[in-house]
């Protein structure tokens, strides 16, 4: 029912931070361990060092990979590096400038989070470059001397540079980073990070990389330093793993680190079930990330996270602040609100019995009987449902209602808000959500999953085994990568244009296999693939295609997005991209024995719809493959809990996941 090597060798040991637990799963000589413990967000590393702890040996020899939430918090948070932009002249105010989007399209007085460097802290220096990288106006030598001086002068922790058409030619901005050497300070250069056209996007993801850099390099070189282990990867916001080395100089590529080690995940085991199709719904303690995998993960360099755009390739990830954490509370309209505030792992819900006072989503569950107070953590701890009594009926109190009324009425406004995120990456995207399995983990995601499948339509929803680890083990299943790219900004109709980009591309592979081999990879291993972002000439935005016979893909893929084709039309190679993969470790999966026999759960109560309903509760580990049951049930096992509501059917398939039908209707 587990993840297991094929081989036997030094152990793997996957660890994924939340915001409540941090999950570990251990993989070594094909057996797995696993392990759930609260979060310490005043210094996140201590909980990876104690899980470490705990679920090894002293002696134990291991790799350690890790996907974080560090970064993640320090942008959402605002408590990153004091930052010294340094730019050319007159171009200090484009990180606040930014695009004409308007997120709020009706507001009288618009709201804009302030820019991550303040206008005292942006340098402008003399030196100019053209669009090809053409010599405008040289740097000022006596200029560069005196910069390390004024940017100590400002008290900076890190140092963002971004000069215009770098991409074209980095050696303005090269010039400039060894001007800035003597300050001691971690330097951020956009040539090296994002070798891209649009300098509004270029500058605003050096700025956050710097902005997270002395954060993440103290946790990272924390972690590399105490936890002993032989090797540390890892997880990047595109579904592959890099070396922990560049995740502290470019930690802007680990935004996303968590979340896409839960895609990689639920794709890994959906393929298993026989399912390619797939939305992934991560429901954590504190948020619910969702992502559409139509056969392959998608991803985008159009990711903002707290207002800040970062143009790097990332998975294609949705978050909504809605988890088993999030807090109830009545607005000042008397309407029930859920989220996004959350409890987070100190105090916690009130059923855990660390001092919390806000009624949360898990405390519904609890209250409610989905949540088995004696299961918690598969049975090794129990929750307090008599706490919950007192808050939760002041609450219903107000509502005018009962308490287990009111309890539902949270699960149904924490339903909606997901059920929005699912729609934001299915209808809104032009997917019919009856063509996917809705993949369903996180601690609480199995609690919710049958209900947003009823909302959306969906044909099934699936539980993985240990739901609640998934992330983890997606860490377990992800490739190495590493991805290069350059703006060109080349039209088709040149002469010679196809040399040109050929020539490009194979330059931007070997630089990046040569990348892969000195983090590690074996280069039998790596295998690359090359892709064009084109366009319409006069267009604003691209479409990315593969490089084989790029013209072509790019007309039907314009069509099947737009509807449209403009044959005659000239279309331009806006920017190339070489990827370059390295397998994960291999792994195998222990088929479950066949069952001999039905279900046999114990009698317990439920509230639903209402009224106090009959259901049966059982271990996920007496279930075998064949399986078959029909709702009310709960499913309990150690990293989570799955509702069955009435009428839903389970089938249990031979590698271990639930299959969800709804009722026929």
């Amino acid at each position: 029912m587990s993840t297991q090597s094929s081989t036997a060798s030094t152990a793997l040991l996957a660890v994924d931070t939340g915001g409540t637990f941090t999950d570990l799963v251990l993989l070594r000589e094909g057996r797995i361990k696993t392990l759930k413990i609260p979060s310490t967000p005043d210094d996140p590393a201590q909980a990876v060092l104690d899980g470490i702890a705990s679920i090894l040996s002293a002696d134990n020899a291991f790799t350690l990979l890790h996907g974080s939430t560090v970064a993640t918090n320090a942008l959402l948070e605002r408590r990153g590096a004091k930052v010294v932009l340094v730019t050319n002249r007159g171009f200090e105010d484009v990180i606040e400038i930014g695009r004409q989007n308007r997120p709020q399209l009706y507001a009288l007085v618009g709201h804009r989070l302030p820019p991550l460097v303040d206008r005292h802290d942006r340098l402008g220096v003399a030196g100019r470059l053209g669009p090809r990288g053409e010599l405008i106006d040289a740097l000022d030598d006596s200029e560069l001397g005196e910069l390390a001086g004024r940017i100590l002068a400002r008290g900076a922790d890190a140092i963002a540079i971004s000069l215009l058409h770098s991409y074209a030619n980095p050696d303005h901005e090269e010039a400039v980073a060894r001007a800035v050497e003597a300050t001691g300070l971690p330097v951020s250069v956009s040539c090296h990070l994002v070798p891209e056209f649009r300098e509004y996007e270029r500058t605003s993801t050096t700025v956050v990389n710097a902005y997270v850099a002395p954060i993440m390099n103290r946790y990272l070189g924390r972690l590399s330093d105490e936890a002993g282990a032989e090797r540390v990867t890892i997880m990047g916001s595109n579904g592959g793993t890099i070396p922990v080395d560049r995740a502290r100089k470019e930690p802007v590529h680990t935004i996303l680190s968590g979340p896409a080690g839960g895609v990689v995940g639920a794709l890994t085991w959906a393929r298993l079930s026989g399912h390619d199709h797939v939305m992934s719904f991560d429901m954590g303690g504190t948020s619910t990330d969702v992502s559409l995998c139509p056969g392959r993960p998608l991803r985008t360099r159009e990711f903002e996270i707290a207002g800040q755009p970062t143009a790097i390739p990332v998975i294609d990830i949705h978050t909504v602040g809605a988890g088993g954490g999030s807090l109830a509370r009545l607005d000042a309209g008397g309407a029930l609100r859920v989220g996004p505030q959350s409890a987070g792992a100190q105090p916690g819900p009130i059923c855990y019995g660390r001092g919390g006072s806000g009624v949360t989503v898990t405390d519904a569950h609890v209250w409610l009987g989905r949540l088995p107070a004696d299961a918690f953590l598969g049975g090794d701890d129990a929750l307090d449902r008599e706490s919950i009594r007192s808050p939760l009926e002041a609450m219903a109190l107000r509502l005018g209602k009962n308490a287990d009324d009111a309890a539902e009425g949270i699960l149904a406004v924490a339903d909606t808000a997901m059920e929005r995120a699912l729609r934001v990456i299915s209808v809104e995207r032009g997917y019919d959500p009856a063509d996917f399995a809705i993949v369903a983990f996180g601690g609480a995601g199995g609690l919710h999953v049958a209900e947003l499948t009823r909302r959306l339509r969906a044909f099934k929803a699936i539980v993985p085994p240990d739901p609640g680890l998934l992330s983890a083990y997606g860490m377990l299943a992800s490739p190495m990568s590493r991805e290069t790219s350059r703006t060109v900004l080349l039209s088709a109709d040149v002469d010679d244009a196809q040399a040109s980009l050929d020539a490009t591309l194979a330059e931007l592979e070997s630089q990046a296999r040569s990348e892969m081999l000195d983090e590690g990879a074996s280069k039998e291993d790596l295998t690359a693939e090359l892709w064009v972002d084109a366009r319409y000439a006069g267009q604003s935005f691209e479409l990315r295609v593969p490089a084989s016979n790029w013209i072509q893909r790019f007309h039907d893929a314009h069509e099947e997005r737009y509807g449209h084709r403009r044959e005659t039309a000239p279309v331009e190679a806006v920017t190339l991209r070489a990827i370059v993969t390295a397998p994960p470790p291999p792994l195998r999966v222990t088929r479950l024995r066949e069952a001999h026999g039905p279900v046999q759960g114990t009698s317990m109560q439920v509230a639903f719809a209402g009224a106090r309903i009959e259901a049966s509760r059982i271990w996920r580990s007496d279930l075998a493959a064949g399986h078959e049951f029909v709702g009310p049930f709960v499913v309990q096992e150690y990293s989570g809990t799955t509702w069955v509501p009435p009428g839903w059917q389970v089938a249990v398939d031979e590698w271990g996941c639930l299959h969800l039908t709804p009722p026929f209707e």
